[in-house]
């Protein structure tokens, strides 16, 4: 395995990383304060209140710092599509969650906390969970073409090549 093959792993390590992270999250801790809220939004209350942005904050720059440098490195090779889809895709995800996702699940779990239920949170937190699932498949999709790259020759196309096939 050369250098750049080794990037190219590293930036899918990174993506299955932020993928195996949003799995957790929707097994372990969103069923938990999408429940009930405010009622169970505990979790995110007080001086000791779970901060996974400290998390998500990292992992995406790692991601995408790999993904453009494998991008890089195999701009002219047959994987050039499988990085391109891959990364189009984790940009725009990015950008909805940063425009939804964040704001929303801020808003949310920022909410002070009651013994009652809001039916109206309760709803939004439903839909946010919803839309969030459907943002983890597509990810998940989005993974496995860019793992499916792997399995490609990792040979550089020259100018010819390319339009031969078209």
């Amino acid at each position: 395995m050369n250098a750049k093959d080794l990037i190219y792993t590293f930036a899918c390590l990174s993506f299955a990383v932020v993928i195996g992270a949003a799995v957790y999250e929707h097994l372990a801790v969103v069923p938990q304060w999408s429940a009930a809220p405010p009622a169970s939004l505990s979790m995110f209350q007080g001086k000791y209140g779970l901060n996974a942005g400290a998390f998500w904050m990292y992992i995406h720059p790692v991601t995408l710092l790999l993904f453009f440098a494998t991008l890089i490195f195999f701009r002219k090779t047959e994987r050039r599509k499988n990085i391109v889809v891959t990364l189009t895709g984790y940009v725009i995800i990015l950008l909805i969650t940063a425009t939804y996702f964040v704001p929303e699940l801020m808003a949310i779990t920022g909410t002070a906390f009651s013994e009652t239920v809001d039916p109206s949170l309760t709803k939004r937190a439903q839909l946010w969970e919803l839309l969030s699932l459907i943002r983890l498949l597509v990810s998940i999709v989005l993974s496995i073409v860019l793992f499916l790259g792997l399995t490609k020759v990792n040979t550089t196309k020259n100018i010819s090549q390319i339009y031969q096939k078209a």
